[in-house]
């Protein structure tokens, strides 16, 4: 299951427009892009299926506390129940495997608007190295006293990896050394895999299982890949029952078995094929990529956020990747858009624009420990998108405060969406900031946590001048597990630059010039 808990809550039908004032709406808080549903053609691909159920599957919602609190819970992916049964045995590649075959329902029936496959994503562009966060450089004996030993045969050396669809280079989980001479499993070297002392921190050997399960989910669709999904053979099957037997032999074979077949799947190009059909991104993708890009740079720092101090504007809070996914579907966010985020903190939605919608997506953050994060998870962002495949939009950070920095001024001029997450913002600085919405061009919606429209505002001949009068105002509801500094539900608000209204009131009242 992924860090972020799936939120999938069914609303009413929402309510026509009301001109002139704010009106409310219930919201489906899952997009549409991810509710699917999936028939398998053959009883053989009914671990295909499980596998999908799983991603998707409804995480259990988690307890309120404080947001400091939240944070540390948010370090590393929850836990996945781990599948085995008393049959160890292993199976070689084949050749010769059943098709997926699977017919997909979606209830969005968008027009495809970007090209998603990175177009240096093909084997034969995509040799050069590049920089990332290897699981095993914040996991593993030699960094930390808090991770011990997952399998006893031991012996230390060089690195165990994963591979992924698209990047020759692999990630790192762990280290391998000479294996004893009688290993029935690999003839050079053993493995050094670890797991945490407390739960809280960083899990490896889950973080295998949900990339291989997202690989085997969204890049397999259509192709050859019974030996990675059987029931009883699968790649998949064989980890799990090598985890929970303790056979760490078995397990590193098997991990090799995968790299071998993801390795003649990436040079036969059919990764490539697969990502061309592709729309749009899965919810279910797009947070383990933000999963893997956030437990790699900001868990490891996440004790610096408690610099934020409440009862000021710069108090921290996450809105999580389920809110951030629907309100770019509300707003319609497209790939030709700009997006602008005010008060971005570490970046999260920032990136989580630019890699779903494929637009240009700014965000500006006063607090220094916050724009140091979100740096890194910039740079860690590029390198996964590497390694996936993926191609993605523009992403400008700006640190400072967003009511004085040139560039972001300018790229609210040119804003389609901006997100503002006020919830702990001071009355002062909210009119401050509605003031700066003036400039904003004609439709460009406005997301937030507190209306900046009054409840009852109406235009009359004492408050012309007023930006609220440019400003329509729709309430929506976001359900449980939206936000980071609580469980439950809420309220926000989507305001849309319209001049219309004011203009009508002149005409009518004041008469033309």
């Amino acid at each position: 299951m992924n860090l972020f808990s799936f939120i999938q809550k069914k609303g009413s039908k929402p309510i026509p427009p009301v001109p002139g004032s704010t009106r409310r709406e219930t919201i489906h808080n899952a997009s549409a892009r991810t509710r699917k549903s999936y028939s398998v053609t053959s009883h053989s691909n009914s671990a295909l299926s499980s596998i999908q159920a799983r991603v998707r599957k409804v995480g259990k919602t988690q307890t309120n506390g404080s947001l400091h609190d939240h944070a540390q819970r948010r370090k590393r992916p929850s836990q996945s129940r781990l599948i085995s049964d008393s049959d160890d045995s292993g199976s070689d590649i084949s050749s010769d495997l059943r098709v997926i075959r699977q017919k997909v329902d979606h209830e969005d029936k968008r027009p495809r608007t970007r090209d998603l496959r990175r177009q240096t994503a093909s084997p034969e562009n995509g040799n050069r190295s590049f920089q990332m966060v290897h699981a095993a450089h914040i996991a593993s004996l030699n960094r930390s006293s808090r991770y011990r030993l997952a399998f006893p045969q031991d012996t230390g050396g060089v690195t165990i990896e994963i591979q992924y669809p698209s990047s020759p280079d692999g990630e790192m989980y762990g280290s391998q050394g000479p294996l004893p001479d009688d290993s029935p499993y690999l003839t050079s070297c053993s493995f050094e895999l670890v797991e945490p002392s407390q739960s809280d921190d960083f899990k490896p050997l889950d973080d295998i299982i949900e990339t291989l399960e997202v690989i085997v989910t969204h890049y397999m669709q259509g192709l050859d890949a019974s030996k990675f999904t059987d029931d009883s053979h699968g790649l998949l099957r064989r980890l799990k029952r090598a985890r929970e037997k303790k056979d760490g032999l078995l397990y590193i074979s098997t991990l090799r078995e995968w790299n071998e077949g993801i390795t003649r799947m990436k040079q036969n190009g059919l990764f490539t094929g697969v990502l061309d059909k592709m729309d749009w991104l899965d919810l279910s993708l797009i947070e383990r990529i933000l999963t893997q890009t956030y437990v790699r740079t900001v868990s490891p720092r996440v004790s610096t956020l408690r610099q934020y101090e409440n009862g000021t504007d710069n108090v921290y809070g996450e809105l999580l990747p389920k809110f951030a996914s629907e309100i770019f579907r509300i707003t319609g966010l497209r790939p030709d858009h700009v997006f602008v985020d005010l008060g971005s903190g570490v970046g999260n939605v920032v990136l989580q624009a630019a890699l779903e919608a494929g637009c240009e997506s700014w965000g500006c953050e006063i607090m220094e420990n916050a724009c140091l994060l979100a740096e890194l998870q910039e740079q860690e962002l590029k390198a996964r998108c590497r390694l996936w495949g993926l191609s993605n939009g523009s992403i400008n950070l700006r640190r400072g405060d967003f009511l004085e920095n040139t560039a972001i001024h300018e790229a609210l001029r040119r804003a389609d969406v901006v997100l503002v997450n006020n919830q702990a913002f001071t009355p002062e600085l909210n009119d401050r900031l509605t003031n700066q919405f003036l400039d904003l061009k004609e439709g460009c919606q406005i997301v937030s946590l507190k209306s900046f429209v009054p409840a009852g505002h109406k235009i009359n001949s004492r408050n012309l001048n007023s930006a609220y009068n440019v400003l329509g105002v729709v309430e929506r509801r976001y359900f449980s597990a939206c936000v980071s500094w609580t469980d439950a539900g809420g309220s926000y608000f989507v305001s849309t630059k319209d001049s219309s209204r004011l203009r009508r009131y002149a005409e009518k009242n004041l008469g033309r010039d």
